[in-house]
């Protein structure tokens, strides 16, 4: 049985009682090693999970009596590895158990409903500039590579400096912030982060 597991933004505080169950019975983790470290006292099989999607893919298949859990971010079906793991092993082969989004997150946190919100992350594709200055409400997680700066900059660029750009930094962490700022504010850069982009305040 491969299960994968949402975490929610950080840590197993914001787990389900259903994923928090799924862990107590695999006999093997995957995930990154933040996630792994998590569970401390897991006794079973480790898999460390980073770029070497590839190998964790072959690892996973060579288990295929045994109950293999893979932690993720937030909701795995979310632009996350739940996606991938469903195109290679099928659907019928993998059971989701969705936590909280790093969006649902930030956005109960900053009091922004997310009705008719468009939602887009940058994480491994290009991102859509056009499309976002079009969506007058839109959540984007980010990366390294993409952060608030460079969105800011380019929704400038586009004539949309007077919006609002909500920045979540750390998430569900010890150390989270949570700024307001206009577009044509965002100067700076932010750790781990995920934004919501609104025309109104």
């Amino acid at each position: 049985m491969l299960t994968v597991v949402g975490m929610g933004p950080a840590g197993v505080q914001l787990m389900t009682p259903q994923a928090v169950q799924a862990v107590a019975k695999a006999d093997a983790l995957v995930g990154a090693t933040r996630h792994l470290a998590q569970f401390p006292h897991f006794s079973g099989e480790r898999c460390p999970l980073g770029a070497n999607i590839d190998e964790v893919l072959a690892w996973i298949a060579a288990r295929p009596t045994q109950n293999v859990v893979v932690l993720a971010s937030g909701d795995p079906l979310f632009y996350g590895i739940g996606t991938r793991l469903i195109a290679h092993f099928g659907r019928d082969n993998v059971q989701v158990i969705p936590g909280v989004s790093a969006v649902q997150y930030l956005c109960a946190r900053a009091g922004v409903d997310m009705n008719e919100m468009w939602l887009t992350s940058s994480h491994g594709r290009e991102v859509n500039f056009d499309a976002i200055a079009r969506h007058l409400k839109v959540a984007m997680v980010t990366d390294k590579r993409c952060g608030p700066k460079h969105i800011a900059a380019e929704l400038v660029a586009r004539g949309k400096g007077h919006r609002w750009m909500v920045i979540g930094e750390n998430l569900a962490q010890d150390n989270e912030r949570i700024h307001w700022l206009p577009v044509s504010a965002v100067e700076n850069d932010y750790e781990m982060n995920t934004v919501v982009i609104l025309d109104e305040r």
